[in-house]
């Protein structure tokens, strides 16, 4: 169970700023997705490696987590520690304070799904409560009382990670909760921060507690999103962005045709209606998409293109 340098994974000092971090990975993503890279098993375990940093850098929570323990644990490691020997329960119990109350102990939920894709070290630290993309996700969550505490147990919340297309369409995850098998359905529309209440999933005592999946979205390389509406950029060449044209465009929903005034603008945004997220609340109703124009100069003229621009530089 190798110590993972997050930082290095991403190509970035300890102390760099949230915006960085973001555009290290947005850069890394692109370059190893799936989608460019068919067949690459390396590449396909790099975009792993740099979806796993994301997800601890990017929270600020998680980051302070792992800057806290993650030198403990390599620390450990480098003096001989073996696998499953290091016990972080330790580092928990002194920020609990030992008095009364609820613990929530989590489980490895990779267990149960064959897998996330996170490495051992994520889990370890972590306790492999998220899922990454596309992949199903299980969970076993229980819950400890201790001892003179005699209260209703608080719900639970359970951390689950998705894609951008998932959001989409909707998904569905997979949860082990008290040996039983539940399938859960996360609806279209969800966001960062959406909650997904299991009502008396898991029984405690005489009570059943709520289970809470507390959703969070994975960047998607091709689309930037605010809300309910999304970006993305379209290259154009500069004789369509003079006289007008046409080129397709990739949306969440499928491809379309995008038609191109002339006189078109570097950096201009032109709006698709409809083609944005659908709204949690009302999933008929869409946001919209915003395309970015980038038109691309010729690098290179021979002598009759040149020539014209040289007349269109008289007469202009």
């Amino acid at each position: 169970m190798e110590y993972q340098d997050y930082y290095k994974t991403l190509g970035v000092d300890r102390n760099a700023t949230p915006e960085e971090i973001k555009r290290a990975y947005r850069k890394l993503a692109m370059k190893y997705h799936p989608d460019r890279n068919q067949g690459d098993q390396e590449a396909e375990e790099k975009f792993k490696q740099i979806n796993e940093a994301n997800d601890v850098l990017s929270d600020s929570q998680k980051r302070a987590r792992y800057d806290q323990l993650g030198a403990s644990y390599q620390q450990w490691q480098q003096a001989g520690g073996g696998r499953g020997n290091f016990r972080w329960e330790d580092w928990f119990a002194q920020s609990a304070g030992g008095n009364g109350g609820t613990r929530v102990e989590v489980g490895d939920f990779n267990d149960f799904m064959g897998g996330t894709g996170f490495s051992d070290f994520f889990n370890m630290i972590f306790g492999g409560m998220s899922g990454m993309g596309g992949s199903g996700m299980g969970g076993h969550v229980r819950t400890q009382t201790r001892a003179g505490a005699r209260q209703r147990p608080t719900a639970v919340e359970q951390p689950i990670r998705i894609s951008l297309m998932e959001a989409y369409h909707g998904t569905e995850r997979t949860l082990s909760v008290d040996n039983k098998r539940l399938q859960v359905k996360i609806p279209a529309g969800a966001k960062t921060g959406t909650k997904v209440r299991m009502a008396g999933a898991m029984s405690s005592g005489a009570y059943q507690q709520d289970i809470y999946l507390v959703v969070e979205v994975d960047p998607d390389p091709r689309y930037e999103r605010d809300g309910n509406d999304l970006y993305t950029d379209v290259n154009i060449d500069l004789y369509t962005a003079v006289l007008g044209g046409s080129v397709p465009v990739q949306t969440p929903g499928g491809q379309v045709t995008l038609t191109i005034p002339a006189g078109t603008q570097p950096g201009q945004k032109i709006r698709l209606a409809g083609r944005g997220m659908p709204h949690l609340r009302s999933p008929q109703t869409f946001g919209d998409l915003y395309v970015r124009i980038k038109v691309s100069l010729p690098r290179q003229l021979n002598d009759k293109q040149r020539g014209l621009f040289e007349q269109l530089k008289q007469i202009q």
